[in-house]
């Protein structure tokens, strides 16, 4: 069995679940942990707690994760063989504890992060303040296992930060911590300061420009992630962070920083997104119909609290979630189906205007 420091691992994310699951794997005779910290298409970079090394997976170990929908990614812990000419090789991968991935359009799950104890899910109080995204990302995090905290960036520039923060205080569960920080500004690690403790693992998700990498910069104390403005006028980002990287804080955790979300479809099943939205779960309890759908039944008690828009994101989130599941033939069966129902709908229309005449 290679050596194996779990206090060096540790530094890393590594917690007792997974140094379980690894001592047990047969993999552990031969092979040595390490977690991937960055990954470029066919390019890996691994970390043993030490020092960080070049390494590629192995066809096979690719070819197993493809045929099972999925793939590696930042945050996975791995097992590493050493082959000819001292080249490394990612043989294994520990079942992650927790998996963020989106769904592309074609319904193929696009890995984000894995092994996440707490997701930051940052936005700007500029133009980019935007509260149906950020109870999408919310939903898609808690669904995921992962806790959600709310950051809100730029608080020192953002325009009526008082007045959006009580609206997001309204919106969001009160369960949810939520901040307003600058991130040049050193304050922000106190204000983080609950999640950034050794062996802690987060990962910072927002659009483009939202303050991530500034955001990483202050908490690692290194200025190694390029940071940039946003367009003037609309406000959207520039694109500074291309590939998701994993750094350490200075109060021990670690970080993982991604490029910025321009869309994020769900990964998730319809009951465990649904219990994300807890408020309308409580409420529709007491809806006069068991299989009420908020829409437009009578006696449904969620329609009068919720609020509206709030509600609409709801629906619009479990609509994509069941469309992910769906098989390509499925897909195909529903496409033809709206398209027979759009030529009837167009007929009666052309029938209507006919009988005006």
């Amino acid at each position: 069995m290679h050596a194996f420091d779990f206090d060096a691992l540790h530094r890393l994310g590594l917690n007792q679940t997974l140094a379980a699951q690894w001592l047990s794997s047969p993999a552990a005779d031969h092979s040595q942990l390490m977690r991937i910290t960055e990954l470029q298409r066919d390019c890996l970079q691994l970390h043993d707690g030490r020092d960080e090394y070049p390494a590629r997976a192995l066809p096979a170990l690719q070819a197993s994760l493809h045929e099972a929908g999925s793939g590696l990614a930042v945050g996975d812990w791995v097992a590493v063989e050493a082959h000819a000419h001292d080249e490394l090789w990612v043989a294994e991968r520990l079942a992650p504890s927790t998996h963020l991935a989106r769904r592309a359009n074609d319904g193929r799950r696009q890995p984000l992060a894995s092994n996440i104890d707490t997701a930051l899910l940052v936005m700007g109080l500029d133009h980019d303040f935007n509260l149906r995204r950020m109870e999408r990302y919310l939903a898609l995090v808690q669904a995921a296992g992962v806790m959600g905290v709310v950051v809100l960036t730029k608080a020192d520039i953002g325009q009526d930060v008082e007045a959006r923060m009580a609206e997001l205080h309204r919106r969001l569960p009160r369960s949810v911590p939520a901040y307003a920080l600058n991130g040049l500004d050193e304050a922000a690690r106190a204000d983080l300061a609950p999640w950034l403790g050794l062996g802690q693992t987060l990962v910072l998700l927002g659009s483009s420009g939202a303050g991530k990498s500034t955001l990483t910069n202050t908490l690692s104390g290194s200025a190694l992630q390029s940071t940039g403005g946003v367009r003037r006028g609309d406000g959207r980002g520039r694109h500074t962070t291309t590939a998701r990287s994993l750094h350490f804080c200075l109060d021990g955790a670690c970080i993982i920083d991604t490029p910025g979300l321009r869309t994020w479809r769900p990964d998730a099943d319809a009951d465990s997104l649904a219990a994300t939205f807890e408020d309308i779960e409580a409420l529709a309890r007491h809806c006069h119909f068991r299989d009420c759908q908020h829409e437009d039944e009578p006696g449904c008690a969620v329609r009068e609290v919720v609020p509206a828009d709030r509600l609409l994101n709801y629906h619009k989130l479990l609509r994509e979630v069941r469309r992910s599941q769906q098989t390509p033939l499925e897909r195909k069966a529903q496409q033809a189906k709206w398209k027979v129902i759009g030529k009837a709908g167009k007929q009666r229309s052309q029938d209507k205007r006919r009988g005006e005449r």
